[in-house]
């Protein structure tokens, strides 16, 4: 949740419009703000007042007068009405998933020592999420509050401000209206929608704290020690006085460290491999997987890395860009999800960036959502599966989503080029659930559990 006041200047004066290189409490700023009520009557007095003088009747002169005096009073009134408003937005929640609603509660306080008249209230909302809406706030006592509140929601992820907060200032006779704007705004974060899979065994270079043991870098015997270099506060019963003998400097034995489970989650993005827009397309659909398995990943306890055909890797902190540890599993997954919630089409024609990040590391499980892909990438992306380690690739074809059709005859060749690999791949029909073919990924490994060293999925 987050909260957003308005500046010192404007809880002083809700009167005033922001807008650079004017004077919004000017006389000019208040006459223009005359409603078309207000600009009629002004120009019925002035025109009874020429006919008056053509004619020579006094009547009609005093009623030409009236007709005149009464905007340009209620101008002057609401001129030099000063209200000592604030105003703040909260959002809750924050971030939302696509389909999903979030609240947001405005609340103003009056602030100074009178009470306020009638107010009304809008907040600009981008048309994607909504109309504008609008309240009415009748008078306000010196010191107290108004707290509304309503909902928007999106169909398409991304980021959206939400902002800035209006006042609308009207007369008894609704002769003027003047709106003044509060400078803060928040931002409403629409993440990719998520799907929960099942708990299937998935294979990579050591299994998570969730199902499997622990792995340690210390060995049993003098010869197997790996020692590291001495670091302040280290425990001297644990120098290593062979090696510190043999470099010259102090070493030390190393500690046993559990290592977490690693997996990589590979999204093309390329303009130029998927077809269509909009909430159903192959491009959304490989997002929303994306988000599901890292978000399913973090929960089984791996340490998790968002990587685009790009090269770009997220969170781009930590041990070769992987979330580091428990402690910051949400924080990254945060940080995860808001990429995802503004990723767009890149201009890559290939995966070759993306195979740099991948080919010098130890990925663990590799899981791939690709979109069009021709016979010299699909042999670039079957060797990013490191020997050992676990790739599942989800293919989809764009062409079918967008007729509809069956999958076509390339497709089959591509996923036999990554079977052979050793990749588990699989097409992506128009519409297809992703936990259902998560399930199929784990059926398709377990029937080659006996071909993998691994021993299959763990």
């Amino acid at each position: 949740m987050a909260t957003s006041a308005a500046p010192e200047g404007q809880r002083g004066d809700d009167d005033r419009d922001g807008r650079p290189g004017e004077d919004p409490t000017g006389l000019r700023a208040a006459l223009s703000g005359l409603t078309t009520r207000g600009r009629s009557f002004l120009a019925a007095g002035v025109a009874a007042g020429i006919c008056a003088y053509v004619l020579g009747q006094g009547d009609l002169l005093r009623v030409g007068l009236l007709l005149a005096a009464l905007p340009l009073i209620c101008v002057g009134v609401l001129h030099r009405t000063r209200y000592r408003v604030a105003g703040s937005r909260r959002l809750s929640p924050q971030r939302v998933a696509v389909g999903s609603e979030a609240r947001v509660h405005l609340r103003m306080d009056n602030v100074s020592k009178l009470p306020t008249g009638l107010l009304m209230l809008q907040d600009h909302v981008p048309y994607m999420l909504g109309p504008r809406p609008r309240f009415v706030l009748d008078r306000v006592e010196a010191g107290g509050r108004r707290e509304v509140s309503y909902r928007v929601r999106s169909d398409l992820r991304g980021r959206f401000p939400l902002g800035p907060l209006q006042l609308r200032l009207n007369d008894p006779f609704g002769m003027c209206e003047l709106t003044r704007s509060f400078s803060a705004y928040d931002t409403l974060t629409v993440v990719p929608r998520t799907e929960a899979l099942p708990a299937v065994k998935l294979t990579g270079e050591a299994s998570g704290y969730g199902d499997g043991s622990l792995r340690s870098l210390a060995l049993a015997g003098d010869d197997d020690i790996i020692p590291r270099a001495y670091r302040h506060g280290d425990d001297l019963r644990r120098v290593h006085w062979r090696s510190t003998a043999r470099y010259g400097e102090l070493m030390v034995r190393r500690e046993e460290q559990p290592q977490r489970a690693r997996c990589t989650v590979l999204l093309d993005t390329r303009a130029i491999a998927y077809q269509g827009a909009g909430p159903d397309s192959a491009f959304e659909w490989a997002v929303s997987g994306a988000a599901s398995v890292l978000v399913h990943m973090l929960e089984r306890g791996f340490s998790v890395r968002l990587l685009t055909d790009t090269g770009t890797a997220v969170p781009g902190e930590g041990t070769e860009g992987f979330a580091g540890s428990s402690q910051d599993s949400a924080e990254a997954a945060g940080l995860m999800m808001d990429a995802l919630a503004v990723v767009d089409h890149s201009d890559g024609a290939g995966l070759s960036r993306a195979y740099d990040v991948l080919r010098g590391g130890n990925e663990g499980l590799l899981v791939a959502f690709v979109g069009d892909i021709d016979e010299e990438q699909a042999a670039l992306a079957a060797r990013m599966r490191r020997r050992g380690g676990a790739a599942v690739a989800f293919v989809l074809d764009s062409g079918t989503w967008l007729t509809g059709g069956a999958v076509a005859g390339a497709v089959d060749e591509r996923l036999r080029q990554l079977r052979e690999a050793g990749w588990t791949a699989l097409a992506v029909p128009p519409g297809a659930g992703l936990a259902e073919l998560w399930r199929q990924a784990s059926g398709i490994r377990a029937e080659s559990a006996a071909d993998d060293t691994y021993g299959g999925w763990a």
